[in-house]
């Protein structure tokens, strides 16, 4: 069983990929569930600190999708189980019952839910009667009905949207689904051949061990007769779906580069469709009439296209600089608009300096609506599309957090996950003029039975000058004249951020007593674009020195701080980061990097892309000496500095950052003499996934940090 999903990157918090997901049977069923309507309940005192294994307990919602006229909302509900990956569940809320109810039963999985235009059915990948791909389900209690088989790729698609679209009547659904590719599945022949670039896939469980060459094209398929029809063909990826309220067109994303395995650049193409798609089996891209349009062709990159109610303006996100990474970039996505036909495009979120996500327009088409990402948290906001300032409206003034999911109906009420500084995500609606209500409760039993420790931001004056901020997690038992270690956690990217927003890992360590300190350092998003830049040329350079000024910073500040006691950890640049660091001091006396790299050479050339250090460093590493500098910030080469003892954790089957750099920096580390434990997580991608492995990765760094913490050492003392 294979479907196609938009899977957050590891690395990047605007990255998306399409991975395959096993799907379960769905079907509805709207009965009121205790565990997800909200609960008003008089609060209870706490009982004790988070525990590794209350991430099996922890739910956090998904994808929110309010129906058009506002009077539903459907939600993914995410668990964890014991065996296994993360679940999602299909749940929608009854605005007007304000109850909630799952489609389909205890075990039934879904995602991607997408309601019709008319607010009839909800379309979402799934299972019905016996099928798995693109479902529906009305919301009056007759079965789901199963319309077309998916197939997915595993070819690393970044920043992919949608991957559905109903038509404006609501009588049909546009999908993207994968055809075999010229390259045919050589590379997992005997022998493998490959001829491919990009010849490695994204991670996944079941993965192939290499690129699947299937190239997802536009298809559709209409309620009534339940026949799919391919639309396109070619050699390029589609995705991204808008289908227009004209009926007419339907906008996609791809990249149409003569060497779109090297060079990564997406733009924004219309398909022209209406009655004669019905008339066709398939749709070639050389047809005449135009049946095929480019509406942007740009050195940049464009994404999550969106029409305006009247269908006469597109709004989209897009970057202004000709490289791009397929990876992560540096330069902050904007939202722009255009005529329909590509015409007339404007810069509409200009008057925000930070990065934005995918555009949404209003009911009344007056009005764009987008996240920003701003100093650690995630906000809505909305810009008049005829000019004006823009205006944030979510979460409520003076709250901070993240907002993970959201939209709109035509009268303007909201309906969004957050995740606040005391829990993960929740659900939320909200209508114009009044404040935002939640709705679940998903975590309220458990909040209330754990004490929750206190986040506080401070900023400080890096070694140049630069203002950085950083944010601190209280330990449990904290007094003035106490002594706590302290945590240093560094996030990947290195264009990402760190907030207030409830982080588990870091709950658990303050119940143990320790605090534990996330620095936004340069680099990172929501500071904007000169902050972002400042990393240009210069990984494991100034950054890492914002780090440890974070450190220096934090020991004034909290006395209460035991310099002898401190850890670093970090996933992906993270860990990177934490590699570097332990080469220009020994002030740690434990370090945790988690799929990070050590090679920044070997690195370039074992990922399943290539173009990332590209950005970084201004060109590939065979030009400009850009090797040379490579090799001079690999903290490989400086690992005869090192004297921290070091746990390094890898997944199997990472290929963003292969484990050949986890193998290369325990080799090293062991002819250097430092103590150090390689961990490798079989299935596993970039990072920890499958929650057995999530808490097993918890309770090692809890133990190692523990063990090394109790050995003595001279006191380290603040820098001045």
């Amino acid at each position: 069983m294979s479907a196609v999903l938009a899977s957050l990157r590891r690395r990047s918090l605007t990255r998306l990929r399409f991975v395959a997901l096993v799907l379960l049977p769905v079907a509805l069923a709207l009965a009121t569930s205790a565990s997800v309507v909200a609960d008003r309940s008089p609060q209870i005192p706490s009982a004790q600190g988070w525990t590794s294994a209350d991430h099996l307990k922890l739910k956090s919602i998904g994808d929110v999708q309010i129906s058009a006229d506002g009077r539903r909302i459907a939600y993914t509900l995410q668990s964890n189980e014991r065996a296994g990956r993360v679940t999602s569940q299909l749940w929608v809320w009854d605005v007007a019952a304000d109850k909630s109810g799952r489609v389909g039963g205890d075990k039934d999985t879904g995602t991607h839910p997408r309601w019709s235009p008319d607010g009839q059915w909800l379309a979402y990948l799934g299972r019905a009667e016996d099928e798995s791909g693109l479902a529906i389900v009305k919301m009056d209690g007759s079965p789901a009905v199963f319309l077309a088989r998916v197939v997915s790729t595993n070819h690393p698609l970044p920043l992919a949207g949608d991957v559905l679209a109903w038509s404006p009547g609501s009588s049909r659904i546009a999908y993207v689904s994968g055809i075999p590719g010229p390259e045919g599945n050589d590379a997992d022949g005997d022998p493998m051949v490959i001829t491919r670039y990009l010849y490695k896939p994204t991670a996944s469980e079941g993965m192939t061990r290499f690129n699947d060459n299937r190239r997802l094209q536009t298809w559709v398929v209409d309620l009534v007769t339940r026949e799919p029809r391919q639309l396109s063909d070619g050699t390029d990826y589609q995705h991204s779906l808008a289908w227009s309220p004209k009926g007419d067109q339907i906008l996609f994303v791809s990249n149409h580069e003569p060497d779109p395995d090297r060079v990564f650049n997406y733009d924004v193409f219309a398909l022209t469709v209406g009655e004669r798609v019905l008339n066709y089996l398939v749709v070639k891209l050389t047809l005449p009439g135009g049946t095929i349009r480019q509406l942007t062709k740009t050195k940049s990159a464009e994404y999550a296209p969106a029409w305006s109610p009247d269908a006469a303006s597109i709004a989209m996100l897009a970057t202004t600089r000709a490289l791009t990474s397929s990876e992560t970039t540096m330069e902050d996505t904007h939202v722009w608009v255009m005529k329909a036909d590509g015409s007339n495009r404007r810069e509409i979120g200009s008057a925000i300096d930070n990065r934005q996500g995918p555009p949404r327009w209003s009911g009344d088409g007056k009005w764009v609506y987008f996240t920003v990402q701003e100093r650690g948290s995630t906000n809505l906001y909305r810009v008049p599309v005829a000019g004006g300032p823009p205006e944030m409206v979510a979460p409520a003034s003076g709250e901070r957090g993240t907002i993970t999911s959201w939209s709109i109906a035509k009268d303007g009420t909201l309906a969004y996950a957050a995740a606040l500084p005391g829990s993960p995500a929740e659900l939320y609606v909200q209508t114009p003029g009044a404040r935002a209500r939640r709705l679940t409760a998903i975590n309220d039993e458990l909040v209330r039975s754990r004490t929750t420790q206190q986040v506080e931001n401070f900023t400080f004056k890096s070694v140049d000058g630069t203002e950085v901020e950083a944010f601190l997690t209280q330990p449990a038992g904290w007094t003035p004249s106490g002594k706590h270690p302290l945590i240093v956690m560094i996030h990947g990217g290195p264009h990402g951020q760190q907030g207030p927003a409830f982080n588990l890992k870091a709950q658990v360590y303050a119940s143990k007593g320790w605090a534990s300190l996330m620095v936004n350092y340069r680099g990172s998003t929501g500071y904007g674009q000169r902050f972002a830049d400042a990393i240009f040329k210069d990984q494991d350079g100034a950054e890492a020195k914002d780090v440890l000024a974070a450190v220096d910073a934090a020991l004034v500040r909290y006395p209460w701080i035991d310099a002898t006691r401190m850890g670093i950890e970090g996933g992906s640049y993270g860990g990177q980061l934490t590699n570097w660091i332990i080469t220009q001091t020994d002030r740690f006396k434990a370090a945790i990097p988690l799929a990070g790299i050590s090679n920044l050479v070997s690195f370039n050339y074992t990922a399943y892309y290539h173009d990332y250090l590209a950005v970084e460093f201004g060109a590939y590493p065979h030009e400009n000496g850009v090797m040379d500098t490579l090799w001079e910030r690999s903290p490989l080469r400086l690992v005869n500095k090192v004297k921290t003892p070091t746990l390094i954790m890898h997944g199997e089957n990472d290929n963003d950052v292969p484990i050949s750099e986890a193998e290369q920096w325990y080799i090293a580390l062991k002819d250097v003499g430092v103590t150090t434990v390689l961990v490798r997580y079989p299935r596993e991608g970039h990072g920890l996934r499958e929650p057995r492995h999530v808490v097993d990765g918890l309770d090692r760094s809890i133990a190692w940090y523990a063990q090394h913490f109790a050995s003595p050492a001279a006191p380290a003392k603040p820098k001045k």
